[in-house]
C-alpha cells in the first residue's frame, strides 16, 4: 500500500512541476492549439499538457514499480512510449488518421504479443464464455484501439477527459488494490495523480490542453487496465471476484466508450470515415443545451460515477442482461439531450448589416434576445 501512495504522490509532484514550464515553453515557441469552427475555445492555447502527463507517469512506475512482480510493465511502458512520440508528433505537425492508426496498431501489438494481455473469456455475455484464439486476438486489438481513440475523440471540452481518465484509473487502481496486484496498482495510481496535476491547469479555464498525446496516452493505460480488470476479476480464483466482470469494466469506462461507439456508428451510417470529424459527440450536445465547460465535465463525470455504482450493485444480473441496462441508461441520456437541443435550436432571420466595401448586405443571424433588441 504504501508503494501505490508513493507512485500517487511522485507522479503528481512530477507532473505538477512539470506543466508550468510546459506552458511558458509553448508560448515562447508559439505551440499553441488555435481555434477554428469545430473547436470550442476562442484563444490559442497550448496543447502539450501530454508530455507533463506522460513525465509523471513514466517517472513513477519506472521508480515504484515492482518489475519482478508485474513481469509485463515494461512492456505497457514500451508501448506508452510509442503513443507518446505518436501523440506529440500530431500535436506538432499533424499526421494523418492512417499514420495515427498504424501507431495505435503497433502500440496494441507490443501490449497483446509482448505483454501477452488477452482476453481469453467473455464470461457469459451473451452466452459467450472462452473464445477462439483468432477470435480472441481480434478482439483484443479491438478493444485496445477502441478505447485510445475514445479518451482522444472525448476530449472536447476543459477538464472532461481528464476527469474520465483519472476515475477509471483509481477504480482500477483501487480494486488491484483490494486483491494484492500491487505492481498493476502501482501503475494506475501512477496515471491518476499525473492526471489530477494536470487538471489542476485544464479546468476552465484551461490554460493547457493534454493533447493527442495526453488522451492517447490515458486510453492506451485505461485499455490495459480494463483488459487486466476483467481477467482478474471474473476468474474465480482471485480472492474479489465480480460477476459480470466484462459489464463492470464497461461501466467503468462507460461515457467515453460508449459515446465513441455511438458517433462511430453514426458516421458509418452516413457512408463517412468513423474518424471524420463532426459535432455529435456528448459534449456536443451538453454545448448546445447552454451548459458551460465546467458543468458538463462535472455532470458527465458524476453521470458516469453512477454509472460504475449501478454496475457494481447489479453485478449479479449477469453480464448480458447488466450491459442492456447500461446500454439503456446510456442511450436514453443521449435521447433527451437530442431532444433539448431541438427545442433549443434557434430561429434564423436576415437582417442588414453594414458592409465597408460593398455598402449595406443581407446576413442570417440567430434570432436572439439581444438580436431583436438591435433592429428595435
Amino acid at each position: 500500500m504504501f508503494d501505490v501512495i508513493l507512485a500517487l504522490t511522485i507522479s503528481f509532484a512530477v507532473s505538477f512541476l512539470a506543466i508550468p514550464v510546459i506552458i511558458r515553453v509553448a508560448a515562447m515557441k508559439k505551440l499553441f492549439d488555435i481555434p477554428d469552427e469545430r473547436k470550442v475555445h476562442q484563444s490559442p492555447i497550448p496543447s502539450l499538457g501530454g508530455l507533463g502527463i506522460f513525465a509523471g507517469f513514466a517517472f513513477a512506475t519506472l521508480l515504484i514499480a515492482n518489475f519482478s512482480q508485474g513481469t509485463d510493465i515494461q512492456y505497457f511502458l514500451a508501448a506508452a512510449v510509442v503513443i507518446f512520440y505518436l501523440g506529440l508528433k500530431d500535436d506538432i505537425l499533424i499526421i494523418s488518421p492512417l499514420k495515427k492508426f498504424i501507431g495505435q496498431v503497433l502500440a496494441a501489438f507490443i501490449i497483446i504479443y509482448m505483454g501477452n494481455l488477452q482476453i481469453h473469456s467473455m464470461h457469459g455475455f451473451l452466452g459467450i464464455y472462452s473464445m477462439p484464439e483468432s477470435f480472441s486476438l481480434l478482439f483484443s486489438y479491438l478493444t485496445v484501439i477502441v478505447i485510445i481513440n475514445s479518451f482522444n475523440l472525448i476530449d472536447g471540452v476543459d477538464g472532461l477527459a481528464g476527469s474520465l481518465g483519472l476515475l477509471s484509473t483509481a477504480v482500477f487502481g483501487i480494486y488491484f488494490v483490494s486483491v494484492g496486484q500491487i505492481a498493476d496498482a502501482v501503475l494506475a495510481f501512477s496515471m491518476a495523480g499525473s492526471i489530477l496535476a494536470f487538471l489542476i491547469f485544464n479546468f476552465q479555464p484551461a490554460r493547457i490542453f493534454m493533447g493527442d498525446t495526453g488522451s492517447m496516452l490515458i486510453g492506451l493505460i485505461s485499455a490495459v487496465l480494463v483488459i487486466k480488470f476483467i481477467n482478474t476479476a471474473g476468474s474465480t480464483e482471485t480472492s474479489l471476484p465480480i460477476a459480470a466482470a466484462p459489464a463492470v469494466g464497461f461501466a467503468i469506462l462507460m461515457v467515453p466508450l460508449l459515446d465513441t461507439l455511438r458517433v462511430f456508428g453514426i458516421r458509418i451510417f452516413q457512408r463517412r470515415s468513423p474518424f471524420s470529424p463532426d459535432r455529435n459527440h456528448i459534449h456536443h450536445l451538453l454545448l448546445d443545451n447552454g451548459m458551460n465547460h465546467r458543468n458538463i465535465a462535472i455532470s458527465l463525470l458524476s453521470f458516469n460515477v453512477l454509472a460504475i455504482g449501478l454496475a457494481f450493485l447489479m453485478r449479479n444480473l449477469g453480464s448480458t442482461l447488466l450491459m442492456a441496462v447500461i446500454f439503456s441508461i446510456f442511450f436514453s441520456a443521449i435521447g433527451v439531450m437530442y431532444y433539448l437541443r431541438q427545442r433549443r435550436t434557434p430561429r434564423m432571420f436576415v437582417t442588414s448589416v453594414n458592409d465597408v466595401k460593398n455598402g449595406t448586405a443581407k446576413k442570417v443571424v440567430p434570432l436572439t434576445e439581444d438580436a431583436v433588441l438591435q433592429q428595435k
